[in-house]
Parts: structure tokens; sequence; C-alpha cells
């Protein structure tokens, strides 16, 4: 068997990641034509990783990370040549499982997840039907869906979803699972409406480089009753840091989110609540008069830890 050249492996390697050996077998197989090696490396993947998928399914996965991408998050937007404007919010968070912490810190692993968020995000639709921001998203549609990178929104990917997560499989050996996702698509406020604007804020406590992925991870939907659109606080980062579990709820409720210490102010405004230092923030940068409603609202969040047990 003649030997495959070095070029050849090192660039069928660079666009699949299968190792030296597996590279090479598929070159041989294909008299050294690259284009042909990929697809049949793309069959071989299909076959060994259905074999393996069935070998691993009754194995616990309770490792892994949460993944965020928020393609728009509410911002005021100006165009040149243009009156500026409020646009939507568009945005998606799963949890992809594995066994091992091992795998879950894999590069791999990580760009797959960060891979089915982006796709979560991209093909959503705003459903005007329903009243809630954050809604759970089918897996088996979810699955189906031609997985679309983001590190290339553009390029569409001959594998499904549920197919990428078959095919991590055969490469790391582990049980992959997609445990849950939610989007958020919604349309800027009108005028006339009570709430004149959305913001959207996520965190990720524990992320990993990329930034995109961690243990615990949130979501803030935030309206707000003014057009102006300052940066606003970060309310996301303690949705994440304590046991919250509510926006709002009775006096003395310590899972209430408006009852809770607002931590990012430090000195003596560590002492405010949430509530009233959004009052208070709202005030002082004109959003709301003196007396009135605090301008900020937070409308509704999602808050997740890997592994945690789901009702």
């Amino acid at each position: 068997m003649q030997k495959s050249p070095i070029r050849l492996v090192q660039e069928l390697r660079r666009l699949t990641d299968v190792p030296i050996s597996k590279a090479r077998e598929a070159l041989a197989a294909s008299n050294n034509d690259v284009e042909a090696a990929r697809r049949w490396l793309e069959k071989d993947l299909a076959l060994s990783g259905a074999q393996k998928a069935a070998k691993v399914e009754g194995r616990t996965t309770r490792e892994g990370l949460i993944s965020v991408c928020v393609l728009s998050n509410g911002n005021r937007q100006r165009a040149a040549g243009m009156a500026s404007a409020l646009e939507g919010v568009r945005a998606a968070m799963i949890e992809l499982n594995c066994e091992t912490d091992f795998v879950g810190r894999n590069e791999l692993f990580a760009r797959l997840a960060a891979d089915i968020a982006h796709t979560a995000a991209f093909i959503t639709e705003h459903d005007s039907s329903s009243p809630c921001f954050i809604r759970p998203y089918s897996l088996d549609v979810l699955g189906d869906a031609p997985l679309l990178p983001r590190s290339e929104p553009h390029m569409q990917m001959p594998a499904t979803v549920s197919g990428s997560i078959r095919d991590l499989i055969a490469k790391v050996g582990e049980k992959i699972s997609l445990k849950r996702v939610v989007t958020v698509v919604h349309g800027p406020f009108r005028e006339e409406s009570n709430v004149l604007g959305l913001r959207l804020a996520s965190y990720l406590h524990g992320a990993t480089t990329s930034g995109f992925q961690g243990r615990i991870g949130s979501l803030a939907i935030l309206g707000l009753k003014t057009p102006r659109l300052p940066e606003l606080m970060s309310t996301e980062t303690f949705i994440a840091g304590f046991d919250t579990r509510s926006v709002r709820s009775t006096p003395g409720d310590d899972t209430s989110l408006y009852n809770q210490p607002f931590m990012m102010l430090g000195g003596e405004g560590a002492n405010e609540t949430v509530r009233s230092a959004l009052d208070q923030w709202s005030r002082q940068r004109g959003m709301v008069e003196d007396g009135a409603e605090g301008g900020i609202e937070v409308l509704e969040f999602a808050k997740w830890t890997v592994g945690q047990d789901v009702d």
C-alpha cells in the first residue's frame, strides 16, 4: 500500500479533526483524493458513531457545559444616515452533557456546545402567541436541524445537530446528550407599550477560555420604560451567583431576586436590595423622575447548573 504524503494527511486532519491513523486509512481507501477521503470519513464516522452511541446509551451523563449564544441583546443601533432604533432580542442557552469532566473540557466538546447554541438561536422563530420571553425549545426539532457553526455562521454543515453529537461520541468514546434548550426571540416593544425596550443579559460562571460556556449559566430579560438605553448594570451576574428562583415574591423571601443584595455596587451600596438598586440607578440616569416607578424591570430569567435535576 502506497504511503500517503504527509501534506495530504495534514490537510485532511485540518478539515476533519481525525487522528493521523484514521486520516491515513481514509486517504489509502480513496487513492489519496482528499475530497473522496473526506466523504469516506463521513460515512465511517456515522457508522462507528451509531455503534458507539448504542453501546453507551445506558450510561449517566452529569458533566458538561452550559453554552449561551446571544445574536442580539436589544442594544440601540444606529446605521449611517439613519435614525437610531431599538432592535429585538435573539439568544439561546443549552446544556450539553457528557460522562466525565475530562471530555467536558475537551475543545471539540466545547465547540459543539457553542455551535448547538448558535443553531438554536439562529433558527428559532418568534411566537406571538406565547406569554413568555424565555421558552423551551424542542430537542427533537433541534436535533433534526443542520448544525450552523458559530465561527462560520453562513456555512451549513452536512451533519444535523444529532448527527454531530453522534460523530463526537465516536471520537471521544463517551455518551453525549443534549439535555435542555431555551430560546429568546422577540422584537422591540412599540412606543405605546408600558415597556419601551428590551435588553437581554447573560452570564456564565466558571467560563471556558472561549467565554461562551460555563458550569452555571443565566439569561435575563429586562424591560426598560424609556427609549434611552444606557449601559445596564450586571444584573445577570448575581442571578448566577445566588440561589435565585423568582423575580419577585413575598417580603423576606431570600430566593427572590428583588429581595437579594445587589453585590455589584460595593461599599455602602452593598446593603441595597436589587429592587432598590434598580430604582436608584434608573433615577440617576434620568430614566424616571423621583417618586415614579423604576425604569428597569427584570421580566424573566433562566438559571441552570450543569448536572442539576430537571422537573
